[in-house]
């Protein structure tokens, strides 16, 4: 399948991965609507993007919001879940149960969310692409969290292939990538994790986020892939 003049509407598509699959896809001939919560990073991602490609600003919390959204866009092809902040390493004694119900807010009951009322829009023979991660499949002390929310997840993809069929439901699950998700951390420290991390892997780097957005578009393109989780990891599942 081909991208060119398919309607992609990518859910935190103004930065890190979800901008990366938007130009992407606008570079093989889609047109675009991304969303995100905050308006000054709409404006912006739609400054880099082709022209045409459209932005609202949406709190993905916010069910009427979400709900109301897709009605105003009409039908469309795909859809791309990439919407999520940078989850927090811990312990589970000293865990938060409040903030960790908090982190699966939007990476699960908001990609639910969007499905829920965007799949009505989504024409035959296009598809929903969610983003989990390999926490879930090699987890390690203090990835409780994190590994709970990307198995969830990808329990979600496989139920909703089965329920939403002919519509096609799948998952990308990203291992360390370079995004600005670590924007908290200084430069330096960030880099020097950066570093350590990539001479781990078999490729010897971290990820990037244009790698990634390779991998949502084989999913869109891919039209007898349904179900699937799609680890793109440097290799990090294996070391």
């Amino acid at each position: 399948m081909e991208l060119k003049n398919k309607r992609v509407v990518v859910l935190g598509g103004t930065s890190g991965i979800g901008l990366a699959v938007a130009e992407a896809a606008g570079s093989a001939g889609a047109t675009l609507v991304v969303a995100s919560s905050n308006q000054a990073n709409v404006r912006a991602a739609l400054a880099r993007l082709p022209d045409g490609a459209e932005g609202e600003a949406v709190d993905l919390l916010d069910e009427a919001a979400v709900r109301a959204f897709f009605g105003r866009i009409g039908p469309f092809d795909h859809l791309v879940f990439t919407a999520g902040e940078t989850l927090q390493l811990g312990l589970l004694r000293d865990m938060s149960l409040d903030n960790a119900r908090r982190f699966f807010e939007l990476r699960y009951w908001g990609a639910l969310t969007a499905a829920k009322y965007g799949a009505p829009s989504i024409r035959r023979d296009g598809s929903i692409v969610f983003t989990s991660g390999i926490a879930g499949l090699r987890p390690q002390p203090g990835w409780a969290l994190g590994a709970s929310i990307c198995s969830a997840m990808e329990g979600l993809t496989r139920a909703l292939a089965v329920e939403l069929a002919p519509v096609r439901v799948n998952i990308v699950s990203p291992g360390f990538v370079r995004t600005p998700l670590w924007r908290g951390m200084a430069e330096e420290q960030r880099e020097t994790m950066y570093a350590a991390a990539g001479d781990k892997l078999p490729v010897g780097r971290v990820g990037e986020a244009a790698d990634l957005a390779e991998a949502y578009l084989f999913l869109m393109r891919q039209g007898f892939a349904t179900g699937q989780s799609l680890v793109v990891d440097g290799g990090g599942v294996l070391v």
